[in-house]
């Protein structure tokens, strides 16, 4: 497989961007996810006072020399979106992802993100 990365931003405009290497866009997705909850729990629990963040899922290309947006593609298939490529039958372990996915945001309380966001 080719070398994976996520880029993950905390705080749009106001920090550098934070690299982690993955083994597969499985295991991007669902550190994509728990970066994602692990900031709105900390807005809910008044550790941060606010966040825009972003990030992503890189792939290295050996022939340009540099990293690009994730992307898998042959004969049979295309995907170019880590969260559509996640939800497809072609995803390795997509239930168990969406599971996991589940057990992380349970501990976020949505309504109380939505009022200190308003």
């Amino acid at each position: 497989m080719s070398k994976l990365r996520v880029w993950w931003i905390p705080q749009v405009g106001a920090s550098e961007t934070f690299y982690i290497p993955v083994n597969s866009p499985e295991e991007g997705k669902k550190l994509l996810y728990v970066l994602a909850a692990y900031d709105m729990f900390q807005l809910q629990n008044s550790i941060k006072p606010d966040y825009s963040n972003a990030g992503g899922l890189q792939i290295w290309e050996d022939a340009e020399q540099e990293w690009n947006d994730w992307y898998i593609e042959s004969d049979a298939m295309y995907y170019d979106d880590v969260d559509e490529y996640c939800e497809s039958k072609d995803c390795q372990g997509s239930e168990r992802l969406l599971r996991d996915k589940e057990e992380v945001f349970k501990q976020i309380d949505m309504k109380k993100i939505e009022q200190m966001t308003e």
